[in-house]
């Protein structure tokens, strides 16, 4: 078995992780704590329609900000905040979302930092030949946040691997993003002097920030099938 790190497309056909740290992967984790599925949109007019048939509250954002006339924008901690008894949660982003429209591998996970663990642990029950992490990043651009959870990923990758006698062999990018994730201290501060960071803040949602950097806060994990996303 054999476990890569790549940048918005996948090289595995057999299980691919989808990052974006901060925000969509997060508020995805979050969402399926709060509603039976998060059905991914690929465009503002996706996610009305969608919302309409599946009845769900509409989330969604582009370049960071909340979507006029949406529900709640891609925030954890709106969804937390936000009261409905609607069942299904309908979001499109920048950048989560566009990545997940062309994933194309068997099975398709969603990864961050609250649900590190779990989703290596998942990963590792699903895969029968390799394990790909698939940074998001910032409309094309690398975004240090997702290569950073990718590592933390991988390290728990590495560790229940180890655990279980199973033999994965770790690509050399995979393996400094193994090392970028070891010091929490100095990577959350890395993140924070960010552009993904930045743009948060001076689009008043430093809030999200703090909490998107949380580890292994949830066993919730995502799997992406025939355009939803439900628990694992």
């Amino acid at each position: 078995m054999k476990a890569t790190i790549s940048f918005e497309n996948t090289i595995s056909s057999d299980v691919s992780i989808m990052i974006d740290a901060l925000r969509a992967s997060t508020t995805i984790t979050v969402g399926l704590d709060n509603y039976n599925t998060v059905i991914p949109a690929f465009s503002p007019e996706d996610a009305v329609e969608k919302s309409k048939k599946y009845n769900g509250v509409l989330a969604g954002e582009r370049n960071g900000k909340k979507l006029d006339g949406f529900d709640i924008g891609n925030s954890p901690n709106a969804i937390l905040n936000y009261k409905s008894d609607k069942e299904n949660l309908i979001l499109t982003s920048s950048n989560g979302t566009r990545v997940l429209e062309n994933m194309k591998s068997k099975y398709v996970l969603v990864g961050c930092f609250i649900n590190a663990k779990a989703c290596a642990e998942a990963a590792l029950k699903l895969s029968q030949s390799h394990i790909d992490i698939v940074m998001a990043g910032w409309l094309g651009q690398f975004a240090i946040e997702d290569y950073i959870a990718g590592g933390e990923i991988l390290y728990w990758l590495k560790y229940f691997s180890k655990d279980k006698g199973i033999d994965i062999d770790f690509s050399e990018f995979a393996e400094v993003a193994i090392l970028s994730s070891r010091d929490l201290i100095k990577s959350n501060e890395a993140i924070s002097r960010g552009g993904s960071a930045n743009r948060l803040r001076n689009l008043g949602y430093s809030q999200d920030i703090p909490f998107c950097l949380k580890h292994n806060i949830s066993d919730t994990v995502g799997i992406y099938e025939k355009g939803i996303i439900t628990k694992f």
